[in-house]
Parts: structure tokens; C-alpha cells; sequence
């Protein structure tokens, strides 16, 4: 086994050796084809020398920032991205979804819901009437309350402003 000293010896060399450039032969063949080789060429081929700089661990060139002021003329003013398009809700974007799901928490429905988050909210109805395009579940409590959520056409619950809500009777 090689002694400490030989290895350090031998790491330095190979770093000398790979951190300079070298040079290669490059042998092109009379049909084209092309051989890089350290050695010479064989007899026939064209030989020019390629100059090769290994990578050097640690070091990276960086571009310089592109000004795009100097090339079109224009002043950048910082503006924000704007988003064209975004998720759509099938009841429409009238609540987010943190006011769903704190509302499915409290057991409470809000106009915007859709018949799923009422569910998970109060559970199967009771009754389920359906008359043309409108649905409207029923929940029932044997004291005597009860509560009916009314539906649009798409299975939303229907409703002028998002603050109008109905409690669980449960």
C-alpha cells in the first residue's frame, strides 16, 4: 500500500496535469471519419491540434445581467404578473376556499356551496325535492326544526349575498 506522502504526491500531479490545458490530435480520415487521440496520427490522416481546458470544480463564469432598457428603449416599471386565467368554481367564485371548508367546519351553509359541500357539511338530507331546474334538501329534527337549502340550476345554493347563511338544525 502507498505511503501517505506518495498520495499526496500523486493528487498534486494529477491536479497540475488537469487544470492546464492540454492538447490533442485530431485525426481526420480520408472517408470522414474523425479520432481524437493524444498519440499521432495513422499514415493518411489529416492531423491538426485541438487545444482542450478540462473543468476546473469551483469556478463558473457568470453573464452579466441583460439591460433590456439600452436595447429597446423602454423603462421597466415593476409591474406584477397579471393572471389570465384562473380556477373557476362551479358555483362561481362567490366564497374561497378557506370560507368553504371553515364553513363545512362550523356546519354551516353559505350561498356559493355546492350540493357536495352541503353534505359534508349537514350530512344526506332528509327530504330531496326537485322541481324543474331547482333541488332543495330538507333536514328535519323530530323538536320540531328543520331547515331546506334551495339549489340553482347547476347545484349551487342559492343566494344574493355571501354573508346569508343558514345554521345546521343538528
Amino acid at each position: 500500500m502507498p505511503s501517505k506522502s506518495a498520495l499526496i504526491l500523486l493528487t498534486a500531479l494529477l491536479h497540475t496535469t488537469l487544470s492546464k490545458a492540454t492538447t490533442l490530435h485530431r485525426c481526420q480520415a480520408p472517408d470522414g471519419s474523425v479520432t481524437f487521440t493524444s498519440m499521432s496520427c495513422a499514415a493518411g490522416e489529416q492531423l491538426s491540434l485541438q487545444e482542450v481546458h478540462s473543468y476546473s470544480p469551483g469556478w463558473v463564469a457568470i453573464m452579466p445581467e441583460f439591460n433590456h432598457e439600452a436595447v429597446t428603449g423602454m423603462k421597466d416599471r415593476g409591474r406584477e404578473p397579471g393572471i389570465i386565467g384562473g380556477a373557476e368554481h362551479k358555483c362561481g367564485n362567490l366564497i374561497d376556499s378557506s370560507q368553504r371548508r371553515e364553513a363545512i367546519i362550523n356546519r354551516q351553509v353559505i350561498a356559493g356551496m355546492s350540493q357536495r359541500d352541503v353534505e359534508s357539511a349537514l350530512g344526506k338530507p332528509d327530504k330531496i325535492n326537485t322541481r324543474t331546474s331547482t333541488t332543495s334538501y330538507r333536514y328535519d329534527l323530530k323538536r320540531g326544526r328543520s331547515a331546506q337549502i334551495d339549489f340553482d340550476e347547476r347545484g349551487c345554493v342559492k343566494g344574493k349575498a355571501k354573508s346569508r347563511t343558514a345554521k345546521s338544525p343538528r
